[in-house]
C-alpha cells in the first residue's frame, strides 16, 4: 500500500472499452483491421501475477511491437463485476484497493493511435489474506480515506463540492473548496490554518470536530491531498456509520472532473469489539485511525496499531483503563503539525488531548509534533486531570518537537522512552512524575525542565537513572536543566537522581532569574540532584547555588521507582 493514508474506495476515471469490443463497440476478430488501420497489434503475451498483497495486485506482460500503451480490466472472479479498469504505458501495472483474500481475473490489451488487439486470455489472482466473512469482504473502514483516481494529476480548484451521502439520498458529509482559501498548503500537502483558529473563527469544512464521551474538541486538519494521480479524500470524523451503503457527488471545478450520483459507491464494514481493537494505516484493521479506535473503545479496551504513520490530531476523554499499543517504537509514528500558531491555549495547541482518564498505558510508539519550529508552543500531548489524581503510564516511546513536548497532570510513571525538545519541553502541574531509565535529549540550546507543581509537599518532576543527551550540532554547554515559571502559587519540585549529564548540559545548570520558588531548597522541594555524572562517568560535584546536593539518605524516596511511585501504584 502506497501513500500515508489508506485507499479503501477507490474510482478510476478512464476512459478504457470491454474485452473484444472495437471503439464503436462491434467485436473484431484477432488479426483483422478495420478500415484506417494500419498495423495489426499482437495479443500481449505471457501476462502474470507478479506480486499480491491483502489489498493489492501486480501484474506484468511481454511488450508487444508497435504498441503504445496498454488497456487493462479486472473483474471479481465470483461475481464478474468490474473492480478495476485502467491504462498504462508501461508493461506492468499495480492495482490497488482491493478487497483481501479475493480471487479476481485479470485481462490486458495492446493499444495504438489508431488499433487495439484483443484482450489476453484472462489470468486468475488472489489477494493475500482471509475474508472475514462473506458479507464484510467489500466492506471498508468506517474512517478510511477515499481516493479518486483520474487520468492525470489533479489539481485542486478554488470553488465546487465533494458530498457523500447514505444509498437513501441522505447527505452526511461535505468539503466545499471554497474553503481551501482559507489554509495554507504545505509542500508535503498538509493543510494548515493561515489564521489562528479561536472559539470565535467561523466554522469551515477545512476544520475537523473529534467527539470522545459525548464531549469535542475542534481541530484543523488536511480533508484533501493530492499523490500522483489521486485525490486522497479525508472525511469529517465520525461522519460515517457501520454497516452502511455509501455514494460520492464531486462537482467539476474540485479537480477538473465531475462525479455524479451513482457513479462512486462504497460500503462501510460492520462493527468491532469495543475492548480488543486494531487500527492499520493500510485499511486492514477495525480502523485506519486512532481517533476513531479512541472514540469506539469502552473502559478496558486494548488499541493495537499496525506499524505506519497516523497524520492525526487526537482526543481521549472520561475512560478508563485504556492501552493504546504499537507494534514497535520506531515503526508506528503519529506525526503531524500543531502549535500556538494555529490554535493557542494548552487544550488546543497540542497534538492529543487526554482530559480525566485513569490509567492510560501507552506502549511502542512514537509521537511527533512536526510544527518544526523552535520558537511557538507545540505539544505532542497533554494529559491533563482535573483532580490531578489520574495516571498515566508511558512505556518504550518517543515524544518528539520542540517547545513544550510532554504537559502533564496527575500521576505519571515514564520509562525506557526518549523525550526530546529544547524550550521547557517537560512542563507542568502533577503530583508526581517520574523519567526512569530515560533519554532527555536537548534539540537546541534552551531549558529542559519548568515545573509548575501545586503544592511544595509534592513530589513533583523526578528523573531516575536517566541519559541527558542531545542532537548532533547542539553546542556544548547551552542546555539548562530547568527554569522557573516565577510564580508563588506553584513550586519548582524537581530532583535529578543517578542521571548522566552530557556536555550539553551548562556548568551552573540551573537557571536563576526569575528565582525558583523555594529560592533556597531543601531536601525535599525545589531543584535538587544526587549522583549526577558526566558523559564518562565521573562524578559531578554539583551545580549552582539554586539547587541542592542531596545526601544518600535525603536521596533515598527518590532512588527507585517503589519508593517514588509506591509498590502498588498502577
Amino acid at each position: 500500500m502506497k501513500g500515508i493514508y489508506p485507499i479503501i474506495a477507490v474510482l478510476l476515471l478512464v476512459s478504457c472499452g470491454k474485452p473484444g469490443d472495437t471503439p464503436e463497440g462491434k467485436t473484431t476478430p484477432e488479426g483483422e483491421t478495420t478500415p484506417g488501420e494500419e498495423t495489426t497489434l499482437r495479443v500481449p503475451q505471457n501476462v502474470r501475477l507478479h506480486d499480491a498483497t491483502e489489498t493489492s495486485l501486480t501484474f506484468q506482460w511481454d511488450p508487444v511491437e508497435n504498441a503504445t500503451g496498454y488497456n487493462w480490466e479486472l473483474k471479481e472472479k465470483e461475481s464478474g463485476k468490474v473492480a478495476a479498469v485502467g491504462s498504462t504505458a508501461k508493461r506492468n501495472v499495480e492495482i490497488i484497493g482491493l478487497s483481501k483474500g479475493t480471487c479476481y481475473v485479470f485481462q490486458v490489451r495492446a493499444e495504438s493511435s489508431s488499433n487495439h488487439s484483443e484482450y489476453c486470455t484472462p489470468v486468475e489472482a488472489k489477494t493475500e489474506g482471509s475474508q472475514a466473512g462473506q458479507e464484510d469482504v467489500k466492506r471498508m473502514c468506517v474512517d478510511a480515506p477515499l481516493v479518486l483516481e483520474l487520468d492525470s494529476a489533479p489539481t485542486l480548484g478554488t470553488s465546487g463540492l465533494i458530498k457523500v451521502f447514505t444509498s437513501s439520498g441522505k447527505e452526511v458529509d461535505r468539503i466545499n473548496l471554497a474553503d481551501i482559501a482559507t489554509v495554507n498548503v504545505r509542500s508535503d500537502g498538509v493543510m494548515l490554518p493561515k489564521e489562528q483558529i479561536t472559539s470565535a473563527t467561523e466554522k469551515n469544512t477545512f476544520m475537523d470536530v473529534l467527539s470522545c464521551s459525548g464531549r469535542t474538541r475542534t481541530v484543523h486538519y488536511t480533508p484533501l491531498q493530492v499523490q500522483g494521480k489521486k485525490l486522497i479524500v479525508k472525511l469529517h470524523s465520525g461522519v460515517l456509520d457501520f454497516d452502511t451503503d455509501y455514494y460520492v457527488t464531486v462537482d467539476e471545478s474540485v479537480c477538473g472532473k465531475a462525479v455524479g450520483a451513482g457513479e462512486w459507491e462504497f460500503s462501510t464494514a460492520s462493527a468491532p469489539s469495543t475492548t480488543e481493537i486494531s487500527v492499520a494505516a493500510d485499511g486492514s484493521g477495525d480502523f485506519c485511525t486512532l481517533q476513531r479506535a479512541l472514540t469506539h473503545a469502552a473502559d478496558g479496551a486494548v488499541i493495537s496499531l499496525a506499524k505506519g504513520t497516523y497524520p492525526e490530531l487526537l482526543y481521549l476523554r472520561d475512560k478508563k483503563n485504556i492501552t493504546v499499543k504499537g507494534s514497535s517504537r520506531d515503526g508506528v509514528r503519529i506525526a503531524y503539525p500543531n502549535s500556538e500558531t494555529y490554535m493557542n491555549g494548552s487544550s488546543a495547541r497540542c497534538m492529543w488531548l487526554v482530559e480525566n482518564c485513569d490509567r492510560l498505558l501507552l506502549e511502542n510508539l512514537t509521537i511527533e509534533n512536526t510544527f518544526g519550529e523552535q520558537k511557538g508552543q507545540a505539544e505532542t500531548i497533554y494529559f491533563n486531570s482535573g483532580s490531578n489524581a489520574h495516571k498515566l503510564k508511558i512505556e518504550n516511546c518517543s515524544l518528539i518537537s520542540f517547545q513544550d513536548t510532554f504537559l502533564c497532570k496527575g500521576e505519571v510513571w515514564v520509562h525506557n522512552s526518549l523525550i526530546a525538545g529544547h524550550c521547557d519541553y517537560i512542563w507542568g502541574y502533577p503530583k508526581v512524575c517520574l523519567f526512569e531509565d530515560c533519554e532527555i535529549r536537548s534539540r537546541a540550546a534552551g531549558y529542559i525542565i519548568q515545573a509548575r507543581v501545586p503544592s511544595s509537599a509534592l513530589t513533583g518532576f523526578v528523573f531516575l537513572n536517566c541519559q541527558l543527551s542531545s542532537e548532533e550540532g547542539v553546542s556544548a554547554g547551552t542546555m539548562y536543566l530547568a527554569r522557573s515559571a516565577g510564580q508563588t502559587d506553584c513550586f519548582d519540585n524537581v530532583v535529578f537522581v543517578n542521571c548522566t549529564m552530557g556536555p550539553v548540559i551548562r556548568s551552573e545548570g540551573w537557571l536563576g532569574n526569575p528565582a525558583p520558588n523555594p529560592s533556597t531548597p531543601t531536601a525535599t522541594s525545589g531543584w535538587r540532584e544526587y549522583g549526577s555524572k558526566n558523559a564518562s562517568g565521573q562524578a559531578i560535584a554539583g551545580h549552582n547555588s539554586y539547587g541542592k546536593v542531596l545526601t544518600a539518605e535525603e536521596a533515598a524516596p527518590y532512588s527507585s521507582r517503589d519508593a517514588v511511585l509506591g509498590g502498588s501504584w498502577w
